[in-house]
């Protein structure tokens, strides 16, 4: 089993979920998230901005900005990762700065509370 977890811009939800849907994935989490990808920002003019000083706020300009966005987390079987992956990908690239990213990790186990089931049985 592998945990895929997703952070997508917030107007491409629908998409993802539909195409998730596509791809036989039916159960996933989506929560709200605010951040931000690399780029430099002075500790400094942050920590001004932060205390208020407007002069550093206005120094930061976009690059200090958190960005509100969504995070998706789904527990699929080894033999779906791929098909998430790709799917995730392919509804949410545009070349643009901002498109998202993945991470897959690997889950030792799961337990579906209702029934006891363990392993592959708890997501299926």
């Amino acid at each position: 089993m592998k945990e895929v977890i997703a952070v997508v811009r917030i107007n491409m939800m629908n998409q993802t979920k539909q195409a998730l849907t596509d791809c036989g994935v039916d159960a996933f989490f989506a929560h709200e998230a605010h951040g931000r990808g690399k780029g430099f920002v002075n500790p400094h003019i942050l920590e001004g901005a932060e205390k208020g000083y407007e002069e550093a706020a206005s120094m930061l300009g976009e690059k200090g900005k958190l960005y509100p966005k969504r995070l998706l987390t789904a527990v699929v079987p080894d033999s779906m990762v791929n098909c998430v992956v790709d799917t995730i990908i392919n509804t949410n690239q545009t070349g643009m700065p901002g498109d998202g990213k993945i991470f897959v990790l690997p889950l030792l186990d799961a337990v579906r509370v209702r029934t006891g089931e363990k392993g592959e049985k708890a997501i299926a």
